[in-house]
């Protein structure tokens, strides 16, 4: 969550984005030796899925989903973090869109069979592959090149129908239908771990369909009953958006606990902020934040590993110190 943005008395040359501090990220949590309960799945899976209805919502495919761009705190929260491939997308234009995005072991099969058009099902792909690898601990489709990951997901899936692959380039297409036909053998995902029950395989596969106008879409995803404990979890004890009245300690549940944004962006802002300076860009990007998020007072604790910390750490803006840990801390 963005907390503020300063500018430096200093002069013009530097804007300061503050955020709240996060600990790791998913992928140090999976590759660590601390144990993950299928509370914590269910949890990381929903603020996952919550984020991207988000993102969706306002027109934005992140394009690049994968555990290290996922940072957790201490408690538990999760952020989607990484914009840097992002694009404001527009469901009624017919826009052409590099298909050389997300991280391979995440990229949806569409993308690694040349589609030029494509929404916010790629990103849907890559948190299937996610909520596996946080199952399995371990990356679910893992291959040295991107020919290769495609036929490792085949493997799983089955060979596709032509209508399946409608959105691929010529050249794969045939690659496909060359190679001898493989039966979908997703019944597999049932050992993946001693958690992956039923329920778990059903939303796998409603995120991991082959064919992206099939894949679930992030709000079908969250309805699924999956998931409606790591709902009741997040909002019992971990989110900002609830909270527990005095006196009588009785919680109040927001209304809307996986909301949208107000509007979707334009496209047509995308480009405009394209032919802006780099001065103008600053000043439009200070602008854009300060009307959108509350000035809070609690000062926060800087990253000293940041490539900005010494510049900042000069600066008439820098403030630090470390929040306490949340009285309600989820373990």
């Amino acid at each position: 969550m963005l907390k503020n943005c300063r500018r430096t008395q200093e002069g013009k040359q530097f804007r300061y984005v503050l955020t709240e501090l996060m600990q790791s990220d998913l992928h140090k949590i999976i590759v660590s030796p601390q144990p993950l309960t299928v509370d914590h799945v269910k949890v990381f899976v929903y603020q996952i899925l919550r984020g991207l209805k988000y993102l969706h919502s306002a027109n934005i495919l992140h394009r690049d989903i994968k555990p290290g761009n996922l940072l957790v705190n201490s408690n538990c929260i999760l952020k989607i973090c990484d914009f840097g491939l992002a694009r404001i997308w527009d469901s009624r234009e017919r826009q052409n869109m590099t298909h050389e995005v997300v991280t391979q072991y995440y990229r949806a099969p569409e993308l690694l069979m040349g589609a030029r058009r494509y929404t916010g099902a790629v990103d849907i792909w890559s948190v299937g592959c996610i909520f596996a690898e946080l199952l399995a601990r371990r990356i679910l489709f893992q291959a040295q090149g991107p020919i290769d990951q495609l036929d490792l997901i085949i493997d799983l899936l089955g060979t596709p129908t032509p209508e399946e692959m409608k959105y691929a380039c010529e050249g794969a297409r045939n690659h496909v239908l060359r190679a001898p036909f493989r039966v979908n053998t997703f019944h597999r995902m049932r050992q993946l771990s001693q958690h992956t029950t039923d329920d778990a395989v059903q939303l796998l596969a409603m995120m991991l369909h082959f064919d992206p106008d099939k894949r679930a879409t992030v709000e079908q995803a969250l309805k699924h009953n999956y998931l409606d404990e790591g709902r009741m979890r997040f909002h019992s004890c971990m989110c900002s958006c609830c909270y527990t009245s005095n006196p009588g300690n009785t919680r109040i549940f927001s209304t809307d606990p996986d909301p949208m944004h107000e509007l979707p962006f334009d496209p047509k802002w995308e480009k405009e902020l394209s032919r802006l300076s780099m001065f103008d860009l600053r000043d439009r990007m200070y602008k854009f934040v300060t009307e959108r998020t509350p000035l809070f007072g609690t000062p926060l604790c800087i990253n000293p590993s940041s490539a900005a910390y010494k510049n900042f750490a000069s600066s008439s803006v820098a403030q630090a110190s470390e929040l306490p840990p949340s009285p309600n801390a989820w373990d």
